[in-house]
């Protein structure tokens, strides 16, 4: 038969302090004929009694006050344990998330963790830092970009700028300047899109319908991508919830169809399955993103 030492420990070191068997139960929180069951089973196990059962009050033997010692620690220890474990529980998950994720959609993404005893810390980073940053262990985990193929979650980019609203898709070739002398319209390329699979399959579009070479061009910030679009002609590359939240009007590319595309990275352990399986629809909501099967 198996003991259960701790629980059994626990119910000799109260039944010890309280005297009674009734009242030791009560302080360990379990009914008397537990709390005597667990005592006998322990005396088995030691094959001594713990206690003088020839008198109404729980008076230890001999060998239960040569034992009490050590229940007392384990039980101590036991405590130690379960409280170490709910702190190790609280400590949050550091997470790097793409830049473009806003205050607000961060704080619902941490408030839907939290209902489910998962709490998270951000860090925000470019693309290109986010997997270094699980590799130094700066982080447990982090939604790194990935082609659009290869993601769990993709967002659709198009072209964004001012003026009046158009219906369809923006072909680049209509940026193509002419013999007339006016200043060409750029289309910005945010930090966040700055990675092989989105940039340079713009900047092959851009050369092969004859647009110039500045024309499609890495911003250093999207804040100053997003300055030149609205002081301009010229269109920011994004999503349609940057769009919305940036007040632009938002097309489709004419010529390619552009995604980012996500995936968890992670060190040793279950963080990525574990961020996968329970907030999949939240972080897809945070991203702005397609959910993908």
């Amino acid at each position: 038969m198996v003991v259960d030492l701790i629980g059994s420990c626990r119910a000799f070191v109260s039944v010890s302090e309280a005297g009674t068997f009734t009242a030791g139960a009560a302080i360990a929180r379990i009914p008397q004929p537990v709390a005597s069951r667990r005592i006998a089973a322990l005396e088995r196990h030691f094959g001594e009694r713990l206690f003088d059962r020839s008198t109404r009050r729980a008076v230890l033997t001999p060998f239960g006050r040569d034992m009490l010692p050590s229940a007392k620690r384990l039980v101590s220890l036991a405590d130690a344990l379960e409280h170490d474990a709910q702190r190790a529980k609280l400590r949050p998950m550091r997470l790097a998330m793409p830049g473009t994720c806003t205050v607000r959609e961060l704080a619902e993404l941490d408030a839907a963790a939290r209902a489910l005893d998962v709490f998270l810390e951000f860090r925000q980073a470019p693309p290109g830092e986010r997997a270094e940053l699980v590799r130094t262990q700066e982080v447990r985990a982090a939604l790194t970009a990935v082609p659009a193929e290869e993601g769990s979650w993709t967002v659709p980019l198009g072209l964004a700028g001012g003026g009046r609203s158009r219906a369809g898709a923006l072909h680049l070739e209509t940026l193509r300047v002419g013999r007339s002398g006016r200043v060409p319209r750029r289309v910005w390329i945010q930090p966040e899109d700055d990675v092989p699979h989105i940039r340079d399959r713009l900047f092959r579009i851009r050369d092969s319908v004859g647009l110039r070479p500045a024309q499609v061009t890495v911003a250093d910030a999207l804040t100053a991508a997003a300055a030149a679009v609205f002081g301009s002609d010229d269109l920011l590359l994004c999503s349609t919830a940057q769009a919305t939240d940036l007040g632009l009007n938002w097309r489709p590319i004419g010529e390619v169809r552009l995604a980012r595309g996500f995936e968890i990275t992670a060190g040793p352990g279950e963080d990525a399955q574990r961020l996968r399986a329970r907030l999949w629809p939240d972080i897809a909501r945070c991203l702005g993103a397609e959910e993908t099967t």
